[in-house]
Parts: structure tokens; C-alpha cells; sequence
């Protein structure tokens, strides 16, 4: 009996156990079909909406990429092309082949006569009046008229001094040295650098003569903050003061805030900063000098029988382009700008003309930055009355040019002014022209 129960006991327990069994697996099989089928639901909303996403998108980037495609067409076709940057080159300058036969020529009777003085003091009553004593000096309106006569008397020329009794100056001070150094110069080349504006471009001294580096003074004037920075770099002065064939002369108590307009006083003043000297040449300090002085002064001055030599503007011939110009630049304030040039315009300045004959110029516009001059009365008055422009206006220099050289030639009939303006790639043929340190 005890067997029989035992036995059946195992039975129930082994059909329960079965049935559990499959109850389980039932419910495994449930569950798995539950979440495969909610997996593919899921799938399948996912790939209906990124799918219709995704074509939208690209139709999108399609019909963008199409209207870019449209507009840059439209773009290209209706917009014109950016002219190419012109370049421009020198041309054959026929120099002589030796300095060693050269001859000065005599003194030119054709060459107007007269006695030009500088003023040296401003009035006590000028200077009362405006309260401020000025490198240029105080010229009123009646004498500067005066001054544009090729006759002897007394103009107004930079250096102006206080009245007596002051100890002040108005600017551009020298050391007694270098000043009794360029009261011997007979031939001078020189340039300047003032507010560290360039490098030092040495001239190049296997095309220069030993008789110009004997007989030419090679001056570089610049100011202490120049001569710093040239230091820094490695250009220092050696027992003579001389960097290369460069004789370095600082200036102090720099005469105007511009630079630029203390660079004028150099470039156009040489005759009073040098005067025992018979002949000048002027070069920017962003331009190298190729060419043998002597050799420049022959080409320009004497072969053509001229007392001043500057190039013509490569671009520009017309005054009014070179207000537009300086204006689109924003080389200068806009206000002084038509304050000189209406000026100008109100005292009969007219507009350059190629195709008129009686053209006194071949441009009313210089390239301005190589001037090489024989110190005559003439060319002595025109460097003073030029300087005095830009001393009264801006510094931009080109744009008092052709108005300084057509009123002396007007006011004065008799005593012609023999100028010759030559072409720019003459220029470009002798030196070589680097940018600025800084574009100013």
C-alpha cells in the first residue's frame, strides 16, 4: 500500500512539473513574440519618418544647391571681372658709359637771374597775433602772391625763427657737426626716414662710381625714433656715421605732427640744408638707388639743358583724379582736402587736357618720389614756393605740383622755368621701389 501511494504521488508531482514546464515556455514564447513585434513596429515607424525626412531633405539641398547654381551664374554674368593688377615696367635709360668723360657744362645763359633771400624771423606782431611761431613761418595771403615773382627779394622758405631775445627754434634741429659736414656738399643725394615709416635701402654700391662715392654726399636724415628701430635691426652707424655709403643725420625737434609733411622739408628744402651745394637728387626712402649719381644729373639735367627733373604719375595725369584718388584712399582728411582744392581751382587751375597743343606738361600729376635739380635761382624759387603749398595745405604734395608751376610760369612770362618732366619707367629704371614699413 505504502508503495502504491508513493508511486502515485511521483506521478502528480512529474504531470505538474510537465505542465508547469510549458506553462513557462508559453509565456517565454509571449513575451518574445510581444517585443519582436513591438521592435518592428518601432522599426517601422522610424524608417517611415527618417526616410520621409531624408528625401525631403535632399530635395531641399537639391533645389538650394540649384538656386546658389542660378544666382552664381547671374553673378558671373552680370557682375564684371576684376581687371588684372597692371604691371609696370622700366625702360633703356641711355646713360654715358664713364663719368670719367663727363663735363659740367658752363653756366647756362638761359637760366633766369635774380637774388633769392629766405626769411629768418617772424614779426613780433605776427607772431603775437596768432600766439604761435611756425617752422614755415607766418605768410599772409598778399605775400604769398608776391612771392610767386622771379625777382629779387625775401620769401618765406621753412627754418623761420622766435623773434630775437628767444632761444626756442621752430623745428628741425641739427647737431654743429653734421652741419658743418653739409655746408661742404657740392653734389647731394639724400633721403629721410621719420616715425620708423621704412627700412634702410642702401644704394647700390657696385653701380655707384668711385669718383661719386669721393664726391657726393650720401645723406640719410631721420629722427631718434628711426635711428632706434634701425639700431634694433642691425644698421648701426660706424666712427663716421655712416651706414654704408649713407651718412646718417638725426633730426630733432621735428618741425610738424605729420610725419609725411616733415618729410618735405628735405626733399624739397636741399638748397638750404645744403648751401654750398650746386646739385641735388631727392629719393623717397622706399626706393634704392641703382644708378650713379653723376651719371643721373648728366642724363637729366645737362644733356637736355635743365635746371629740375621730375617723372610724371605712371597713372594719373589730371589733378581732379588725384583729389578722387586721395579721397577713396582716405589719404588725407576729406575737408582739407577740398579746401586746397577749391582753392586752387578759384585761382584758375584748370583740368589736364592731353589733346590740347599748347599743354605745358605732359601730366599736371609727378610720381614725385625722384627729383634731381640744379640749385639755380628758378629751380630754388619753385622748391620754396612748392614747400610753402604744402606748408599752408595738406602734405599730399602732388596736388599742389601743377598749380605752384603753372602760376610761376603765369606770373612770370619772361623768365621761363625749364623743367623736365620725364616718363616713369626713366624712374623705374634707376631705383627700385619696396613698400613702406608702414603705409601711411
Amino acid at each position: 500500500m505504502g508503495n502504491v501511494k508513493n508511486s502515485e504521488l511521483s506521478s502528480e508531482k512529474h504531470l505538474w512539473g510537465s505542465r508547469r514546464t510549458r506553462k513557462i515556455t508559453w509565456i517565454f514564447r509571449q513575451s518574445l513574440l510581444f517585443w519582436l513585434s513591438s521592435l518592428a513596429v518601432i522599426f517601422l515607424i522610424y524608417f517611415a519618418y527618417f526616410g520621409i525626412k531624408m528625401h525631403f531633405h535632399e530635395g531641399t539641398v537639391s533645389s538650394l544647391n540649384n538656386v546658389r547654381k542660378e544666382f552664381y551664374v547671374k553673378n558671373v554674368t552680370e557682375q564684371p571681372k576684376k581687371p588684372h593688377r597692371q604691371r609696370y615696367f622700366p625702360c633703356e635709360v641711355s646713360f654715358l658709359d664713364s663719368v670719367s668723360y663727363m663735363i659740367e657744362p658752363e653756366d647756362n645763359i638761359k637760366f633766369a637771374r635774380f637774388s633769392l633771400g629766405f626769411v629768418e624771423k617772424d614779426e613780433s606782431t605776427l607772431l603775437n597775433e596768432t600766439n604761435e611761431a611756425r617752422f614755415g613761418g607766418h605768410q599772409s595771403l598778399k605775400d604769398r602772391e608776391k612771392s610767386y615773382n622771379a625777382t629779387n627779394k625775401t620769401i618765406h622758405c621753412g627754418f623761420v625763427k622766435f623773434p630775437d631775445g628767444s632761444s626756442n627754434t621752430t623745428g628741425f634741429d641739427l647737431n654743429e657737426k653734421d652741419k658743418e659736414y653739409m655746408n661742404k656738399c657740392k653734389i647731394v643725394v639724400s633721403s629721410c626716414i621719420f616715425g620708423s615709416s621704412d627700412f634702410l635701402r642702401r644704394p647700390t654700391s657696385k653701380l655707384i662710381s668711385e669718383y661719386s662715392k669721393k664726391n657726393v654726399c650720401f645723406v640719410m636724415f631721420v629722427d631718434e625714433q628711426s635711428l632706434a628701430k634701425l639700431s634694433s635691426e642691425g644698421n648701426v652707424a660706424d666712427e663716421r656715421g655712416n651706414i654704408g655709403l649713407w651718412k646718417i643725420v638725426v633730426v630733432k625737434n621735428l618741425p610738424y605732427n605729420d610725419n609725411r609733411k616733415t618729410g618735405k622739408v628735405p626733399k624739397f628744402l636741399s638748397h638750404r640744408l645744403f648751401p654750398s651745394s650746386r646739385y641735388s637728387i631727392w629719393l623717397d626712402s622706399k626706393l634704392r638707388l641703382n644708378a650713379d649719381p653723376m651719371m643721373i644729373i648728366e642724363y637729366f639735367l645737362w644733356r637736355n639743358g635743365s635746371e629740375y627733373a621730375i617723372s610724371n604719375h605712371y597713372i594719373r595725369h589730371c589733378v581732379w583724379d588725384e583729389i578722387l584718388q586721395n579721397k577713396r584712399l582716405n589719404k588725407y582728411n576729406h575737408s582739407a582736402l577740398d579746401e586746397q582744392f577749391y582753392f586752387y581751382q578759384s585761382d584758375g587751375l584748370t583740368k589736364y587736357d592731353s589733346s590740347d597743343p599748347k599743354i605745358p606738361l605732359p601730366s599736371f600729376v609727378p610720381e614725385g618720389s625722384f627729383i634731381v635739380r640744379a640749385h639755380t635761382p628758378m629751380s630754388n624759387l619753385f622748391s620754396c614756393l612748392w614747400f610753402n603749398e604744402v606748408d599752408r595745405f595738406t602734405s599730399r604734395d602732388q596736388l599742389s605740383f601743377a598749380y605752384t608751376y603753372l602760376k610761376l610760369k603765369r606770373l612770370n612770362p619772361d623768365k621761363r622755368f625749364h623743367l623736365n618732366m620725364f616718363k616713369d619707367c626713366e624712374r623705374r629704371a634707376i631705383t627700385k621701389l619696396f613698400r613702406h614699413r608702414t603705409d601711411t
